[in-house]
């Protein structure tokens, strides 16, 4: 069999993944000393960035206070500091959050590196130009006069998860790194003497050709777009659910480590990030301009119910960043796989503009209940009678309630108000447990939304110190790294809003500098790439 033809020269680190954890890991290996590095992706360039140009930037982050971040944000001016209620979030906080979301499935030792090295990896990214700001339109309210974060969380970067992938490219090309769109990896070559990787066969133009490499990393994404993936491994119809992100993270690069050098999986792979998305939105890939804004996380304002006029979940049972990426999945076991959102005139003007202005959603209006039950049965709603039947209900629980409700309570969107459905007259069997308003102002309005998957979560398993991929004889391969969505392990059913892209810069800095040190070129003259290297 002839040789195949090589697509460039030798490199020494070799990134697959265009997305926020290849290009932090691309960026921190050059910047620890290696020469020569290559970051492919098998999407074209105008689809680069993989799922994090969908995202809203957010990173959550172990953090001091107001103090502690203002000097790497670029939209607080003294005066509006002055305005801001921000607690420190607390390596303690994060810990428990984690362990919280993921019902203490999260694997100990990779959540640990997450939490302790979630405030450097931001602050290095700012340093390599990333634009941070105070999340004020996704993670605080204005009350009394004072924005309150909320949900252990505060910063986005500018513009969202776009300005974060432009920032990335920029900084990439500052380090001299070398990027190769609609360059799609097929396969791993080993050293048979070895076992350490040599090269990674492409297909460039439908013609395979040879990457010979030092040391490579995936960070290509989960399984999310691949249909096929989906209904193996998370069940039976979720070949049917919305893609939010890239259509190019079909699980190539997990199926051929497995094959290729028997790495071991790990994860919850039958688990998921999905949200409540617009019920209009494509079906298999993101919009790359309305992007994010297809999401619809006002149901803590309001109430959810199905098509046969239902409720389903405790839409006030926590904060929305710790429930946004499962109420996707119970959207998604209803009827059809949809449900309406619904609010009143009370918490209308609450709802984030970016999400549920009229440009990017169809909204449902009725002057009664009944009105908007009969239009929303015009849009697939099943049974209007027990649409307004189930919000009545609602309406005579929180009535209940209120009589019962000390002085001092107050709603609160920014805090878990306690204010829910609950008295000891009347109790719901589905409590709504926090922000219980009746809705019972009109004009009413409801938004029909579906379930829209983000990323998986089962993944590889890696060893926490250095990323080194783990092959199922318990050894790692060597200068094979993983990081991003196809590391397995730290999410399990749910995950804290944020942590996924903190997950990213963590881990592809950590892998920048162990891909350096494996190919003998780490300088460890940068305090935060010493740091790094200390620990592998």
């Amino acid at each position: 069999m002839a040789p195949l033809p090589s697509y460039t020269s030798p490199v020494d680190v070799l990134v697959i993944g265009s997305g926020n954890a290849g290009f932090t890991a691309a960026t921190q290996a050059a910047e620890a000393g290696v020469r020569h590095v290559v970051l492919i992706d098998k999407c074209p360039q105008e689809w680069a960035g993989g799922n994090t140009f969908f995202t809203a930037g957010a990173f959550r982050t172990v953090h001091n206070g107001t103090t502690d971040l203002l000097p790497i944000v670029n939209n607080v001016t003294a005066e509006m500091a002055e305005l801001v209620d921000l607690e420190p979030y607390t390596p303690a906080n994060f810990r428990a959050d984690m362990d919280r979301m993921t019902s203490g499935r999260t694997d100990p030792r990779l959540s640990q590196v997450l939490i302790e090295e979630s405030n450097a990896a931001v602050k290095w990214l700012a340093k390599q130009g990333i634009r941070f700001q105070l999340s004020f339109n996704r993670q605080a309210y204005k009350v009394n006069g004072r924005f309150k974060f909320w949900g252990g969380m505060s910063l986005k970067t500018d513009e969202g998860g776009k300005g974060l992938i432009q920032d990335h490219h920029n900084a990439a090309l500052r380090h001299g790194v070398v990027i190769h769109y609609s360059t799609a990896a097929k396969r791993i070559i080993t050293d048979p003497a070895t076992g350490a990787v040599s090269g990674v066969v492409v297909e460039v133009d439908g013609v395979d050709k040879l990457i010979k490499t030092k040391a490579i990393i995936l960070a290509a994404g989960g399984f999310e777009a691949n249909p096929r993936m989906r209904s193996q491994f998370l069940g039976p119809g979720w070949d049917l659910a919305r893609v939010r992100g890239t259509p190019y993270n079909t699980g190539d690069a997990l199926e051929f480590a497995i094959r290729d050098v028997n790495a071991k999986q790990a994860g919850n792979w039958s688990g998921c990030h999905s949200t409540c998305w617009d019920a209009n939105a494509p079906a298999n890939s993101g919009d790359r301009v309305i992007s994010n804004e297809f999401t619809k996380s006002g149901y803590p304002l309001g109430l959810m119910l199905n098509n046969r006029g239902d409720r389903f979940v405790d839409e006030g049972v926590d904060m929305r960043n710790f429930t946004y990426a499962r109420f996707g999945r119970a959207i998604h076991a209803q009827p059809e796989g949809v449900a309406f959102q619904v609010w009143d005139q009370r918490t209308i003007p609450w709802l984030r503009d970016e999400e549920y202005r009229d440009a990017v959603v169809e909204k449902i209006w009725g002057a009664t209940l009944e009105e908007l039950a009969a239009n929303c049965a015009q849009r697939g709603l099943e049974d209007p009678a027990s649409f307004v039947s189930t919000i009545k209900e609602y309406n005579s629980a929180v009535h209940a309630a209120e009589k019962e409700r000390r002085a001092s309570m107050k709603w609160d969107p920014a805090v878990k108000d306690g204010l829910s459905t609950q008295s000891s007259t009347l109790k719901l069997a589905l409590p709504k447990s926090n922000w219980a308003l009746p809705v019972n102002q009109g004009p009413f309005m409801a938004v029909k939304v579906c379930c829209g998957i983000t990323f998986t979560f089962g993944g590889l398993s890696i060893n926490p110190a250095n990323t080194a991929v783990i092959s199922q004889s318990g050894s790692e391969v060597k200068g094979l790294f993983c990081v991003g969505e196809m590391v397995g392990g730290l999410f399990y059913g749910n995950y804290p809003g944020g942590s996924g892209l903190t997950s990213g810069a963590v881990f592809g800095r950590r892998a920048g500098v162990a891909a350096a040190r494996f190919v003998g070129a780490s300088r460890g003259s940068d305090h935060g790439v010493a740091i790094i290297s200390s620990q592998l």
